[in-house]
């Protein structure tokens, strides 16, 4: 569309508002109505979200990874490495691999995180039996200690979070999540 200098004679504030002509060339044709089916499907299609789903999605992500680690900064713990303890507490995951598989996490990044939790007393690596290239990780017996304080943290943290949610809405929170998870 080529857009038009308004005449010398017109002032500043009027140049900016377009022409009725102007308006008229710009708005697209009228579009032909839909027929019933067509109709019936623009009914089914969920209209997009005002905001970003994912984006709201990493955003109370982020807001509970910084609650969890000031509630765990007492015990010297962060938010990912609870989620490492409770894999391999609940058997989720044994091995470096396998945590990272199972966290989305990265190798290297994982090495380090579980270095960290050795040298707290909280993990060890044993051999693997079936594979002697491989090692396992499991809790030691202060980590099995600790593990359930933690939770504690953990449920009081997002009790808190989900404070203003009836039981119904957490319950279809967790389903809606559970959902999105399964489509991958």
């Amino acid at each position: 569309m080529r857009v038009m200098a308004p005449p010398a004679s017109t002032p500043p504030a009027a140049s900016t508002a377009p022409t009725q002509s102007q308006t008229a060339a710009a708005a697209p044709a009228p579009a032909a109505s839909p027929t019933a089916p067509q109709a019936a499907d623009a009914a089914k299609t969920p209209a997009p979200p005002r905001h970003g789903v994912l984006r709201l999605i990493n955003r109370a992500r982020v807001e509970m990874v910084d609650a969890m680690d000031r509630a765990l900064a007492p015990f010297e713990i962060t938010a990912p490495q609870l989620i490492v303890l409770a894999s391999v507490a609940n058997r989720e995951a044994d091995s470096a691999a396998a945590l990272c598989k199972s966290i989305s996490y990265d190798p290297g990044a994982m090495t380090r995180m579980i270095d960290r939790l050795e040298q707290k007393g909280l993990v060890r690596r044993i051999p693997n039996p079936d594979d002697r290239r491989a090692m396992n990780v499991e809790l030691t017996a202060a980590g099995k200690a600790l593990y359930p304080q933690l939770l504690a943290v953990k449920e009081s943290v997002q009790a808190h979070l989900l404070r203003t949610f009836s039981a119904e809405e957490i319950h279809q929170l967790e389903s809606l999540l559970k959902r999105m998870i399964a489509n991958r």
